[in-house]
């Protein structure tokens, strides 16, 4: 998995109705492009996030797209 800053970083619900956490890459502290990334969510917590399965980056060109399967 590889980030930049700006992308967003989608956490998907692990379970039925839980919703998609969102937020935005503000630092990538890893080496070229990987994790761990500090991340700015939506409710303005932000925090360290090294993603796991359930975890997507959307890049720039990704970003309008829908979120989900």
């Amino acid at each position: 998995m590889r980030a930049t800053k700006g992308d967003k970083l989608v956490q998907h619900g692990r379970t039925v109705g839980q919703h998609d956490k969102v937020g935005e890459i503000v630092e990538v502290m890893g080496t070229n492009g990987t994790p761990p990334y500090r991340v700015r969510f939506q409710d303005g917590h932000e925090g360290l996030c090294s993603p796991g399965p359930d975890t997507e980056i959307r890049h720039g060109k990704d970003i309008g797209r829908p979120v989900g399967p």
